[in-house]
């Protein structure tokens, strides 16, 4: 019977971790550029005793978790302060103004008090040499696909020209580069690097991508995870009848 059991609520275990990512997706899942979690499947393994292997089967975890790098759909708005990269690449960030560098689909930016540059999360954008994005103030702004700011000062002479107030680090990873979610969220490499700026994303200005989640997967998701829970715990409870039904077996008659 105590197989039975451990099989149960080691799926139960399982099921809870999922639960986790999802909620997390489903939280997020208006946040713009958002990558959804994808659940860690992992692998089975008996347990062994003796040098032998036993009929216990336990659900592992192979490493952290990754993440969906598919696109989120387009929004066109029409700000000037809304960006969006078209297929693959990322935004260069500094979370939180002096965190680690950090990686970021994120494009609702805005200039916060102090003239910085920053996105709806408050993570400071940052240029090729990884330093935050300093605007002053303007009249008009122009964002170019490469991520060029050219601004026309607020204090400048009417008709005067744009100048250049900075360029957007971006890149777009190498084949096969690794990235993962940080225990703060944030994208990074493995080793909690990101890769050098090689400016070879595609900027959009006026538009912002959405998260990546589907919500109808998710719901139906939830519904075969909630079937799933149900029948585990049935599952425990069968096992713990079949357990009284043989105990009341193998007791004497005259107990």
């Amino acid at each position: 019977m105590d197989r039975m059991i451990y099989t149960a609520l080691n799926a139960l275990s399982n099921q809870r971790d999922q639960r986790i990512t999802q909620a997390q997706n489903l939280a997020n899942m208006n946040v713009p550029g958002f990558r959804r979690d994808l659940p860690n499947e992992g692998r089975t393994y008996f347990a062994t005793a003796m040098e032998t292997a036993t009929v216990r089967a336990f659900q592992t975890e192979l490493g952290p978790a990754g993440f969906s790098s598919a696109s989120g759909p387009l929004q066109q708005t029409g700000a000037e302060l809304d960006l969006a990269i078209v297929d693959e690449g990322y935004f260069f960030s500094m979370p939180d103004g002096d965190g680690d560098v950090a990686l970021t689909r994120r494009g609702d930016l805005r200039r916060n008090v102090e003239g910085t540059l920053v996105n709806g999360a408050g993570d400071a954008i940052l240029d090729q040499t990884m330093t935050p994005i300093q605007l002053e103030q303007y009249r008009d702004l122009t964002i170019t696909d490469i991520g060029e700011i050219w601004i026309v000062p607020a204090n400048a002479q009417p008709g005067a020209e744009p100048v250049l107030a900075g360029v957007i680090a971006t890149v777009v990873p190498e084949e096969g580069t690794v990235l993962r979610k940080g225990p703060d969220g944030q994208i990074r490499d493995p080793d909690g690097e990101v890769p050098f700026p090689n400016q070879l994303a595609k900027v959009n200005q006026g538009s912002l991508e959405g998260s990546n989640i589907n919500t109808v997967e998710e719901l139906i998701n939830s519904i075969d995870m909630q079937r799933n829970f149900e029948l585990n715990i049935r599952f425990v409870s069968n096992a713990q009848k079949l357990d009284e039904s043989s105990a009341r077996l193998l007791r004497s008659p005259d107990s």
